[in-house]
């Protein structure tokens, strides 16, 4: 029986070298495939927009591989949004986007009052990525509007061609990524679903209350 493929620790190292180099990656996650790029990179960040043909004005998430590195790159969260962090700790890692007020400005080019914050889970397939400490600018690797890869023959054209770097496991079989809204939690506990995904409503109930 073929076993799954999983990513490598040279596909790791060539990932975050080519991140911080100023590439444009297509890589795995937890549902389907990513694009991503440095997050403090105006034109890698340019690049990425214009190969997903998508607005700037629209933002995308960032990419912690680490629950670890999140909360030490965003060192604000806990003085700022404590009740928010708690709830974050609860629900990451996981197949979530959770949408957080950006009281630094994290990622200036987007310059958006809001951040997104993903942390996958790591499972077999993925668990080379826990050595990565590099945050990524992430969305997924489609064009705007388009259906989403989950194989990298579903990759459109443009991107496939465009990219610095693809790494390739095969098939994934995750559904898109659930979009939570937090952006209220901090003040009133309320929290809203802003894109159904693999994470249901009963289950954000059990960890946030309703």
């Amino acid at each position: 029986m073929n076993q799954t493929p999983a990513v490598t620790d040279l596909q790791v190292d060539r990932f975050s070298k080519c991140i911080l180099q100023g590439g444009v990656v297509v890589f795995p996650t937890d549902t389907v495939y990513g694009l991503g790029c440095d997050p403090q990179n105006e034109s890698a960040i340019q690049r990425l927009y214009d190969l997903k043909q998508r607005s700037l004005a629209k933002p995308s998430a960032v990419m912690f591989f680490q629950l670890t590195t999140l909360f030490k790159t965003l060192a604000w969260l806990p003085t700022d949004l404590p009740q928010t962090t708690t709830a974050l700790q609860k629900l990451l890692p996981g197949p979530l986007t959770v949408l957080v007020n950006n009281h630094s400005n994290y990622c200036p080019t987007l310059n958006s009052p809001t951040l997104g914050i993903r942390v996958p889970s790591l499972g077999p397939q993925l668990a080379a990525f826990a050595v990565c400490q590099q945050p990524v600018l992430q969305t997924s690797a489609n064009l705007a509007g388009q259906p989403e890869a989950h194989s990298i023959s579903e990759l459109p054209t443009t991107i496939r061609a465009n990219v610095d770097l693809i790494i390739d496991v095969g098939k994934l079989t995750g559904t898109p990524s659930t979009v939570l809204d937090l952006r209220e939690y901090e003040i009133t506990r309320r929290w809203s679903i802003l894109r159904a995904g693999a994470v249901g409503q009963t289950d954000l109930q059990a960890k946030l209350g309703h």
